[in-house]
């Protein structure tokens, strides 16, 4: 793959360069959403990379490739900055995206961390994701940099996205799934549940109908949002506060529907969808 020429040695572009965002399909517009409702200034391009979706059951090499590849098309349109919505990416690919680019690069893994420890009361945190992530040890990693003691307790939920993409937030399969899914995290008592996939937001009201009150639901696409509001103005310039943000949304694969799914289940205004070509395999 050829990266764009200012991809490894430009610094980060003025403020109203866009912020770059991207997600292995449609799940990180939670991210998008998040963004918007903080920074309403700031210009957002995002990438959903629908041709090789789930990045979750792919080996490391395949997603550090995959990652960069995307990243290459955010700063050749000039974004500056990179935030990797997506769980398995940020596990995976965040610390190869910083060895190759310049423009500062924001994961969803360490904001997700910080907020269960300080969302934790008993120090024990349930963590759910896809194969990937779950299998990368990156959420438990980090939760014991920020509290040595915490007890993390994780499982992989590979049929989540899957009915998500489908639209079936409220739908009694999937609440059979969450229960099947979260039983074993709820015996070990735990009171805080990292949602450690940008899709499972948009399932937030299902499980927290099936976690109950004691458990408080960590959103890592919120998190990771506060993480680049906290950014902006040091290393990362801000869009002028009077300047109303836009945002652009390219795919690398037509699915529509389950993107207007997502713009209404958001909030999100979506116009016209651009397509991006990438490499198959």
């Amino acid at each position: 793959m050829n990266l764009p020429s200012d991809a490894l040695s430009d610094e980060p572009a003025a403020g109203t360069a866009p912020i770059g965002v991207f997600d292995s399909g449609i799940g990180g517009l939670t991210v998008v959403a998040a963004l918007r409702r903080l920074l309403p200034s700031e210009n957002i391009f995002y990438i959903g990379d629908t041709a090789r979706v789930p990045y979750g059951g792919k080996s490391r090499r395949t997603v550090e490739r995959y990652s960069v590849e995307i990243s290459g098309l955010l700063l050749a349109e000039g974004a500056k900055m990179l935030v990797v919505a997506c769980n398995t990416a940020s596990a995976l690919a965040v610390p190869r995206l910083k060895e190759l680019f310049r423009a500062p690069v924001q994961g969803v893994i360490l904001p997700g961390a910080n907020a269960a420890v300080q969302a934790t009361r008993s120090g024990r945190v349930g963590v759910i994701g896809t194969r990937a992530t779950i299998a990368s040890g990156a959420y438990e990693r980090a939760i014991h940099a920020v509290e040595p003691d915490a007890r993390v307790f994780s499982t992989a939920c590979p049929l989540l996205v899957p009915l998500i993409e489908e639209g079936m937030f409220d739908d009694p399969i999937t609440l059979q799934v969450l229960r099947r899914y979260l039983h074993p995290l709820l015996e070990q008592e735990i009171d805080a549940l990292v949602l450690g996939c940008t899709h499972y937001p948009l399932l937030s009201d299902a499980i927290a109908s099936v976690v109950g009150e004691a458990v408080t639901l960590v959103d890592s696409a919120q998190n990771c949002a506060k993480a680049v509001f906290e950014t902006l103005g040091n290393s990362v310039p801000a869009a002028p506060a009077d300047q109303p943000g836009h945002l652009r949304v390219a795919l690398t694969d037509s699915t529509e529907g389950f993107l207007r799914t997502a713009e209404g289940a958001l909030d999100l205004h979506i116009g016209d969808v651009e397509l991006r070509a990438v490499q198959a395999g």
